[in-house]
């Protein structure tokens, strides 16, 4: 039995992730996801301008003047959402934890796709792959998609991201969208990244708190590994610890950076201390100006 208040909620996503649809992303999302080759539609009359490798030459020949194939997109897709629940994600020190934030995004993606007439499938991960939903259309689908992520709790802390892309290649042949929505605060996933970019339309949303990049001045402060569990006492009041641990988190953002680059995948960074409507749509205008180019 859901508890009321998982669907309360449920509720709230719905209302508020269907109104940025239908009003902010509407055609966006459309224009940056292409279908995946084109079907017949109908045959008409040949007009000016027409490429004749598109003639009908039977019909022309029955007809005695010339006519065209038609073709419209095969629109289909199939969505995956990939979501880390990893213990990690229950950090956030502005409005949202990070894991809420990308429950969210995952819903306006969810109902992005489902009005396009998509397929959406979902996985969650930790240390090890703890849901999967094979991917399927229609509104029901979505709100039980954003039911699971809500109601979902976790049994395991760790993050794995590399077993759970080998884990999407073995169950979905098909090529997908995938959004992997993570912190990627975690190492070794370079290889099954690669292999799954080549399979897949990959892009990386990352969530990100400011937090995790510097720390401010506020004495003795008890920091734990939200993952392992270790804690450690420090004085933020102390400049060089301050330094040392931004630049600390600077090079581990570098480090991703690279990968992501060498791997050819898009990204999306989202920050806790800013809305992620606005970077959302930043990444779908940028990649339609790609796809244009």
């Amino acid at each position: 039995m859901i508890p009321a208040e998982i669907l309360k909620k449920v509720r709230r996503i719905e209302l508020r992730t269907r109104y940025l649809v239908d009003t902010v992303f509407s055609g966006e999302y459309h224009s940056v996801f292409k279908g995946q080759g084109m079907a017949f539609a109908e045959v008409r009359e040949y007009q000016l301008g027409d490429d004749i490798r598109s003639i009908d030459w039977n019909v022309t020949a029955r007809m005695g003047h010339p006519f065209v194939k038609v073709f419209d997109e095969e629109r289909e897709l199939t969505v995956m959402l990939m979501v880390d629940a990893s213990a990690s994600g229950d950090f956030g020190t502005v409005s949202q934890m990070k894991g809420e934030i990308g429950v969210e995004i995952c819903a306006l993606l969810a109902f992005s796709a489902i009005q396009n007439n998509d397929r959406v499938g979902l996985i969650v991960f930790t240390d090890d792959v703890e849901v999967f939903i094979p991917p399927k259309k229609g509104r029901m689908h979505v709100l039980r998609v954003i039911r699971e992520l809500l109601y979902f709790r976790p049994r395991r802390r760790g993050t794995d991201i590399g077993a759970a892309l080998d884990y999407l290649n073995r169950v979905n042949k098909r090529k997908s969208v995938v959004f992997l929505v993570s912190d990627f605060l975690a190492s070794g996933y370079e290889a099954a990244l690669r292999v799954s970019g080549k399979r897949h339309d990959l892009i990386a949303v990352v969530l990100q708190d400011p937090r995790e990049r510097e720390l401010p001045d506020v004495g003795l402060v008890e920091l734990e590994d939200a993952e392992t569990g270790r804690e450690i006492l420090v004085d933020t009041s102390d400049r060089e610890f301050r330094y040392l641990f931004r630049q600390l988190n600077d090079r581990a953002e570098k480090r991703r950076d690279r990968v992501f680059r060498s791997v050819g995948i898009d990204r999306v960074d989202i920050h806790t201390e800013e809305t992620y409507v606005d970077a959302l749509m930043r990444f779908f205008r940028k990649r339609a100006q790609q796809i244009a180019a």
